[in-house]
């Protein structure tokens, strides 16, 4: 799943959670919720990665030089928004060839 898809989900999610706390008058509750829920999905996405995928990491490094330039830049604590971005670059150098 790429990031944009993630964000658009969310917002959708978030005006559909705000309308409905319009017409039940929870204005407020919705509204700390909607926080909550954007606070941990961003503690997630920022998270680091476990020891799986650094050996996941460990498997492709060396075979594409913008895969490589990219773990570079995100070591030595690698997040789970960057292990994205790493699979994405993988992929798409593994498909042009």
């Amino acid at each position: 799943m790429s990031l944009t898809v993630i964000l658009t989900v969310g917002i959708v999610l978030s005006i559909i959670f705000h309308f409905i706390g319009v017409y039940a008058n929870a204005k407020k509750t919705v509204w700390v919720m909607l926080i909550l829920m954007w606070a941990a999905a961003i503690n997630f996405a920022m998270s680091e990665v476990s020891p799986k995928g650094y050996e996941y990491i460990k498997s492709i490094k060396g075979k594409y030089e913008a895969t490589d330039r990219l773990i570079q830049q995100a070591e030595p604590e690698i997040s789970v928004y960057e292990m994205l971005k790493i699979r994405k670059s993988f992929d798409e150098e593994k498909n042009k060839q």
